[in-house]
């Protein structure tokens, strides 16, 4: 069962991850670039990503803690990180690791794998997809032994984002290709969500999301996942996005979670010409 509570924080999303634009105000993809890039877009608390972009030269930092309580009855927690750097007006990378202790008679402190992305708008407004955008990364077998899958991870992530009304949708799909002879790992998995942001009063907002990770097969295969998150949002600063709330499994071996967590836009970092030229008139 620590297993798969791995399984979940290394694939894309998480975390890759770990999001609704409208946890701030709702703002398209295509506003990216045109807004104050100074204002936050959250991808927490959510499993999917939307398909919106960090502004070229601005850092972004996403963090959270998450208590997950597992089927044998134990504890795990975890403490996601996300680093999102602007490259160019539609492209953006990702920097993604966590920590996980591990409680009951064998406590322990584990650093997760390292996780490196390129999430890339190609297209904004389109009639079918929406604002789409894709996210290839890397997983390297960087994190101590109680936190790694040992295996070099290559995956893509297909981003759907929408707004319906108030609503900002997100839909995910992924799959993820693993090195090894699939004993530590499965070999192939993949993932899916479907994400729902709302305002609710004022900085005030809520998401509801639905996720869930396909069977895999192996010495450490296990049954098709589908759980659901649910929390409140708060925009504590234009630059500051709160949250916390529930994960709840429907189906599979999901562990019962507690989270909350932050995203900080510190900034541009980039050369005052490349911060002045991205500001908004």
């Amino acid at each position: 069962m620590i297993y798969t509570m791995k399984l979940r924080m290394s694939l894309l999303c998480s975390a890759v991850s770990l999001g609704a634009l409208a946890k701030a105000p709702a703002l398209s993809a295509q506003d990216t670039t045109a807004r104050n890039p100074h204002a936050v877009q959250p991808e927490r608390p959510t499993v999917a990503t939307h398909a919106g972009t960090v502004a070229r030269g601005w850092v972004e930092l996403e963090d959270g803690a998450e208590w997950d309580r597992l089927d044998d009855g134990s504890r795990v927690f975890v403490a996601p990180t996300n680093l999102k750097i602007g490259l160019a007006s539609r492209a953006q990378a990702n920097v993604l690791f966590n920590l996980i202790h591990t409680g009951g008679p064998t406590r322990s402190l584990e650093v997760g794998d390292l996780t490196l992305g390129i999430k890339y708008r190609i297209v904004d407004g389109d009639r079918i997809l929406g604002d789409f955008a894709i996210l290839p990364a890397v997983k390297l077998p960087t994190g101590t032994p109680g936190a790694t899958t040992g295996t070099t991870d290559f995956s893509l992530l297909l981003i759907s984002s929408r707004e319906v009304g108030p609503v900002a949708v997100d839909l995910n799909v992924g799959q993820t290709r693993r090195t090894g002879n699939g004993s530590d790992a499965p070999k192939t998995s993949g993932i899916w969500t479907a994400s729902f942001g709302f305002p609710v009063s004022g900085p005030l907002g809520g998401v509801l999301e639905f996720f869930g990770y396909q069977r895999t097969t192996g010495p450490v295969g296990t049954r098709a996942t589908v759980a659901m998150l649910a929390g409140p949002t708060f925009l504590a600063r234009e630059w500051l996005a709160l949250d916390a709330g529930v994960i709840v499994p429907i189906n599979g071996p999901q562990a019962r979670a507690f989270y909350t967590g932050f995203v900080w836009n510190f900034g541009c970092f980039a050369a005052k010409r490349v911060c002045a030229r991205t500001e908004s008139p």
